[in-house]
């Protein structure tokens, strides 16, 4: 930022760290150890589609690239009520024991770094890998793009748009020295209906 940007109160956004989605699964075995929640292997990424041919291709680029791992994932693209795509990765259920969510993590930045080089990382919004424990209970980590953090959503359980904040406090105080937590409550979004987290 130069001088006259700061006389002048502009700022630069904060660049998105794509990388930070690698520390997910050391933050897995965390949230496993200490309160039972295990990723259910699957995950997406969240964006508003652009209109043309050219976000046309690069989305068709991205499945394809997903399509081409020897062994490639089950991938669905579904628009929700807001009008946003969610572009979901789905991996065969993850194994406590033996498990890897390097698979998975590799998909998810894959799906961000094309849309991003194809000039559309604008309209991405974020990626999300959802947890649950023995007795069902959810939440999701999710990487919001544009401020390269995380943060914990947690619906809460039968139905109705009611979070579970104790479980998200819980999980962030948690995760606060192994991933960038988002700590600002305007940005942790309510992502209702997110795939995975219904």
């Amino acid at each position: 930022m130069g001088l006259l940007d700061s006389i002048l109160g502009r700022t630069k956004p904060k660049q998105a760290n794509l990388d930070a989605l690698f520390q997910v699964p050391s933050a897995a075995i965390t949230l496993q150890a200490a309160l039972g929640l295990v990723p259910t292997g699957d995950g997406s990424v969240c964006y508003r589609a652009a209109a043309g041919p050219a976000f046309a291709d690069a989305q068709s680029g991205v499945l394809e690239l997903l399509d081409a791992a020897t062994d490639a994932p089950q991938v669905r693209v579904s628009t929700d009520g807001f009008g946003f795509t969610w572009l979901e990765v789905d991996h065969p259920p993850y194994d406590p024991q033996e498990g890897d969510l390097g698979g998975l993590c590799t998909d998810l930045h894959a799906v961000n770094t094309t849309l991003e080089g194809a000039g559309f990382g604008p309209a991405l919004l974020c990626s999300l890998v959802p947890f649950a424990d023995s007795s069902g209970r959810g939440v999701g980590l999710v990487y919001l793009y544009k401020q390269g953090t995380f943060y914990p959503f947690a619906p809460a359980a039968g139905g109705g748009q009611r979070r579970e904040e104790l479980l998200e406090i819980q999980v962030r105080d948690l995760l606060r020295t192994e991933l960038p937590v988002e700590d600002d409550p305007a940005r942790r979004l309510a992502i209702w209906g997110a795939p995975g987290l219904t």
